[in-house]
């Protein structure tokens, strides 16, 4: 048998010294952030609007590198930018109001072009007001083009419209979700109804967003243009709940004031809610400041509040991550 080998001081400072590098490799790799999926954000947001003539931009909105530091500071490690449709004059747009997504945001073109100086930290989805005459045609140019969602839908149309319904058959064509803002009074009207859309179209994911998909998490207290953020305790089993529950294809954004003010209002609720549908809710920021930070940052507040009301790590993770990887397929 073969004695023992015997370690010079020069073996032994080898391999400590390998051990040590070893190890400092490993608490840096523990130490990288966690990779965070942002569905939901905007180009050249939050400059501010004419009060008479609410199409026109009369302030500077945030800078495209703004945003890049916004999105690295709140730690999104993929982002998806979100393009509002060309602007016109017609009532799906509120006579214009709706143009830029009812605030600055800017189109299909300055999304793309920052996708395409920032491969894979940056994507961008398609869009075009609903019913305008080439909104198919110029929504699948940029699904050509690699767009991975066609959104945000925000105009002022019935949910079960031909023009909707033929960009429902579209998202489903290309395998993409459709991100719909539902507001009562305002934007993708008759949230009720639209069991009958998630019915019919079974191959499209859909991925519900904004005041009236928020308040109908409640049974009470819901549609009601003048109350978009309800306050208080929640009766479980509201619309937003059931369409969860009972169609696969439909999800949910957890972004912006609408999104937290959800969970806000009944942390009890939040919690259950977040257990309840951890496979079916999506992060994303859509908050338009400059700088990220919690004081004005709804984004970085509502990574907290996942944390906060998550059932568990797994769960957090799928929402912040998982969840966006798989249904985009990235």
């Amino acid at each position: 048998m073969n004695s023992p080998r015997s370690f010079s001081r020069r073996d032994f400072l080898v391999g400590a010294t390998a051990a040590l590098a070893g190890a400092t490799l490993a608490r840096a790799a523990d130490a990288s952030p966690e990779p965070i999926i942002d569905i939901h954000q905007h180009t050249n947001y939050g400059g501010a609007r004419d009060p008479k003539q609410k199409w026109i931009q009369i302030g500077p909105a945030r800078s495209d590198d703004e945003l890049i530091a916004h999105q690295r500071t709140m730690g999104a490690t993929t982002t998806i930018l979100l393009p509002a449709g060309t602007t016109m004059f017609r009532p799906s747009t509120l006579n214009g109001q709706a143009n830029g997504l009812d605030t600055t945001c800017y189109g299909n073109e300055s999304c793309l072009a920052i996708a395409r100086a920032h491969p894979g930290e940056f994507l961008f989805a398609a869009n075009e007001v609903s019913d305008a005459d080439q909104a198919v045609v110029t929504i699948e140019k940029y699904l050509k083009l690699g767009a991975v969602m066609i959104a945000e839908q925000k105009f002022g149309v019935q949910c079960d419209a031909p023009e909707m319904q033929k960009l429902y058959a579209l998202a489903a064509a290309y395998r993409v979700p459709i991100l719909m803002h539902w507001q009562a009074g305002s934007y993708n009207l008759g949230y009720d109804r639209f069991h009958r859309m998630l019915a019919k179209y079974p191959k499209t994911n859909f991925l519900g967003h904004a005041q009236t998909f928020w308040a109908n998490i409640d049974r009470a207290n819901v549609d009601d243009p003048k109350n978009l953020y309800p306050k208080g305790k929640v009766t479980p089993g509201g619309l937003t709940d059931r369409f969860l529950a009972y169609y696969p294809p439909f999800f949910g954004d957890l972004s912006a004031g609408s999104g937290e003010s959800a969970f806000k209002r009944d942390p009890e609720h939040a919690r259950a809610f977040l257990a309840r549908h951890q496979d079916k809710l999506l992060y994303g920021s859509d908050c338009n400041d400059r700088f990220g930070t919690p004081e004005v940052c709804s984004g970085i507040r509502q990574i907290a509040q996942v944390r906060q009301f998550a059932p568990n790590k797994a769960a957090e993770r799928k929402m912040l991550y998982g969840n966006a990887k798989k249904l985009f397929r990235l």
